[in-house]
């Protein structure tokens, strides 16, 4: 994949003679995506948005993910694998060096090298353990794109004493996700608590009533307080990726 670095890099080394100029071309033939036959990776998207292309790893072949893995994991940048099956992942771990795998959020994923933290802080609440596939999905997403990450777990609107016991780590936040299925009103209460951002996640977690997640989706989308943004149901990465998106400062 070609970040910004590397290609001033590559420009860089081209100008001071140690890059042959057909070495150049050969790399920058590649852009803006690279056609494996069955995928068409964008390896012109960390220029674009800063992130390197984020693999969903669900409906994919065995094969097929492990190739198009590879390739992404190709030097020595960021690699954020989503959904991956735990029975999948110890072929990815053998032959992406210094991937990691969390089973609870099933993302495997490495940093890139060399790469700072950022400054302002995600805060990732949950309503209850339930949520905590999600919630790991969302925090895992954040801190491997480069963002500081703090857990605020289990701290429901059924005991709120409980999440008004973080109250210092709430304010400090730059942004927050809120992950919470039932009836979905921790966003709400989160948001008007703090002048920082929410992220709300629902959930499917919850009784018949809840219909697999649609109920908080629809509380969430209709908070009366501001400042709420709503992803899809369980969509833990979608949360994860847009905070770390307003957590990171503007390109100068």
């Amino acid at each position: 994949m070609v970040t910004e670095q590397r290609l001033r890099r590559w420009l860089h080394d081209a100008r001071r003679g140690r890059r042959p100029a057909a070495a150049l071309l050969d790399d920058l033939a590649r852009l803006p995506f690279e056609n494996l036959g069955f995928a068409r990776l964008d390896t012109h998207r960390a220029l674009r948005r800063g992130h390197p292309e984020v693999v969903l790893c669900e409906g994919k072949t065995p094969a097929h993910l492990l190739a198009i893995a590879q390739r992404v994991a190709h030097g020595r940048g960021p690699v954020l694998l989503t959904r991956l099956d735990p029975a999948l992942a110890p072929a990815l771990l053998r032959r992406i060096p210094h991937l990691r795998y969390v089973p609870l959020a099933r993302i495997a994923y490495r940093r890139a090298r060399h790469s700072p933290r950022l400054a302002g802080l995600v805060a990732v609440v949950s309503g209850g353990t339930s949520d905590l596939a999600v919630a790991e999905e969302a925090a895992v997403t954040a801190a491997a794109l480069g963002s500081r990450v703090a857990r605020l777990y289990d701290v429901g609107v059924a005991g709120v004493h409980r999440l008004l016991h973080e109250w210092k780590t709430l304010r400090a936040a730059r942004v927050v996700i809120v992950v919470a299925g039932m009836e979905g009103a921790l966003a709400s209460v989160v948001a008007g608590l703090i002048r920082a951002p929410v992220i709300a996640v629902p959930t499917s977690v919850g009784y018949g009533a809840s219909f697999q997640g649609i109920a908080p989706l629809l509380a969430m989308m209709n908070s009366c307080v501001p400042g709420v943004a709503v992803v899809n149901i369980d969509n833990g990465f979608g949360a994860g990726y847009l905070a770390q998106v307003i957590n990171r400062p503007p390109r100068r």
